[in-house]
């Protein structure tokens, strides 16, 4: 695995659709395994996915960003969020990192450019839900300033998850990192 100053941060595009579908399927088997349902991981699809990230990437409004973080093997990360309506906050909606490229600090760097993109953009705070038992990633979040405001019931996946929201109440915080 290269090391994190031979990993780019880049704004991805609707050709990076597959790629980061790619990611997205195989970073939700590495973190949801034992979560959520083995069938439900199983079925995943990066052809499926790749249509999901074309039309978001291609749809995006003002304020939209997804970030990708390319090797010389190819992507490894991203991180997407947006502006939440009606408010002066941001939200993270989507943050993964491979295993094999995690605690190098990637998730640090996708997670403090999206929120000086949504800065950027008017947002004051940021918003980031992450599912009840994802261990590492609720450490992460603490670490990084991110403090527990509430939480919420899952649809999907057979009911009974639930999310527990993190909040930067000043999201210069993290534009500093």
């Amino acid at each position: 695995m290269p090391r994190l100053d031979q990993i780019a941060i880049v704004a991805a595009g609707p050709s990076d659709a597959g790629d980061l579908a790619r990611v997205h399927v195989r970073a939700w088997r590495e973190t949801y395994r034992g979560q959520l349902p083995d069938a439900y991981l199983a079925r995943m699809s990066p052809p499926l996915h790749a249509r999901r990230w074309r039309h978001q990437l291609t749809r995006a409004a003002a304020g939209d960003v997804v970030l990708a973080a390319e090797s010389a093997e190819g992507l490894v990360g991203y991180c997407g969020a947006h502006l939440l309506d009606g408010t002066d906050r941001g939200e993270v909606s989507t943050l993964y990192v491979l295993r094999s490229a995690q605690r190098r600090g990637l998730g640090r760097r996708l997670l403090g450019g999206a929120a000086r993109v949504l800065a950027a953009n008017g947002a004051c705070a940021l918003d980031l839900w992450v599912l009840n038992g994802n261990t590492p990633a609720d450490a992460f979040y603490a670490h990084m300033g991110g403090v527990a405001v509430g939480e919420r019931a899952v649809r999907g996946w057979g009911g009974g998850l639930r999310e527990t929201l993190y909040r930067w109440s000043d999201i210069g915080d993290l534009t500093r990192v």
